[in-house]
């Protein structure tokens, strides 16, 4: 079987993870600072380390404050984390439609979608492919609301030279193990603005204040910790931290992989008419998460099933967000989102991951070019 994704682990990251279980700390202790460094010098911006990509989305939404009625613009095409951490702070999900050829959000679309109580604009940068950023930063400046980058796919990725994470309010990331670098589970949240990456990180330590100078309760002796807002056990511990700082030295070589293989993919299908590669804009350097084709929808599945039965499991990535019925039993959007729809219904992922093998992908290519003849 050769999955569409997933983890690579070297005898690099099993002996960092040893040494950090014969250590003093299992959970939070001097590795989440060096990890929170490192990622600052991938990033570009300072950045607080957490236990998930959907824990990292929940502290930013915190950060900016998010309350009951605040409307959050999003693109469906995404995985529901990225809704679901606003609603549950009480906020109105509002979509707005994405590209064709990078299933990015549309900044018209976003234009065309702001209202008054619009808190925040939220990009996600699809397979590793930066969105619009320069853009949705001027419509951000423009009608004084937040943009926040949900870069679960695009650690390493930069747009105008730029590195993803440094040009958004607060940008979110992930560690899943089939992302680009992975802790096994684990998130983090990055932050041109320092109060705002204050008060993520105050709300993934419990909201726990430890400061005396801060404190409002002034009678207690040298043990003594507060709490002004509510916050969650968001920590990721030491023994997953030493994984990330073994894991981020080989980020440049992920990467070039990943841009090996999506490479072969595009030489090798440049010429099938039948289906079309992912699109991507000057000024960008992804660091590719996906590699998504498309085909006509009706052959959609035929094909996914092909591949399947020859031992390629392919994925699709993802149902709109709003055709999960915890959005559609309260409102239909029949035909307000036709590229999201479309890009849905004609796409597959195809493996790509750091370890896929020369042979194993020339074996997709050649299923899919004989599914085709």
């Amino acid at each position: 079987m050769i999955p569409y994704g997933r983890q690579s682990i070297n005898e690099d990251d099993i002996f960092a993870v040893v040494q950090a279980l014969k250590g003093n700390f299992l959970t939070t202790g001097p590795l989440v600072e060096q990890f929170e460094n490192e990622i600052e010098q991938i990033v570009g911006a300072p950045s607080v380390v957490v236990s998930s990509g959907t824990a990292a989305l929940h502290c930013a939404y915190a950060a900016i404050g998010i309350e009951s009625g605040d409307e959050i613009i999003t693109p469906p095409i995404t995985f529901i984390a990225t809704q679901a951490t606003a609603a549950l702070m009480g906020a109105k999900i509002i979509f707005a439609d994405v590209q064709l050829d990078t299933g990015n959000i549309d900044p018209k679309a976003v234009e065309a979608a702001i209202t008054p109580r619009t808190k925040a604009i939220v990009a996600v940068d699809y397979a590793g492919h930066p969105a619009d950023l320069d853009e949705l930063r001027t419509l951000a400046d423009k009608y004084g609301i937040y943009l926040i980058e949900d870069a679960a796919h695009s650690i390493g990725s930069t747009y105008k030279n730029r590195p993803v994470g440094s040009i958004a309010d607060i940008t979110t990331f992930s560690f899943f193990p089939t992302k680009n670098l992975t802790t096994a589970e684990g998130g983090a949240i990055s932050s041109i603005h320092t109060d705002l990456l204050r008060k993520a990180h105050r709300f993934s330590r419990q909201g726990l204040v430890r400061n005396k100078e801060e404190f409002v309760i002034k009678t207690e002796g040298a043990w003594h910790q507060e709490v002004h807002q509510f916050g969650l056990n968001y920590r990721l511990p030491d023994v997953l931290c030493a994984l990330g700082i073994s894991q981020i030295k080989r980020l440049s070589e992920f990467k070039g992989r990943r841009a090996e293989i999506f490479q072969r993919y595009n030489e090798a299908f440049g010429q099938l008419n039948q289906l079309t590669t992912p699109g991507i804009s000057e000024n960008v350097s992804p660091m590719w998460h996906l590699y998504h084709i498309h085909v006509e929808p009706e052959i959609r599945e035929s094909l996914f099933n092909f591949l399947r039965s020859h031992g390629i499991i392919v994925q699709v990535n993802y149902i709109p967000a709003y055709r999960h019925p915890v959005f559609s039993r309260t409102h239909e959007y029949k035909d307000q989102f036709r590229n999201s729809d479309l890009f849905y219904n004609s796409e597959i992922s195809l493996p790509m991951f750091f370890d896929l093998t020369d042979e194993q992908l020339s074996k997709t290519i050649k299923v899919i070019s004989k599914f085709f003849q």
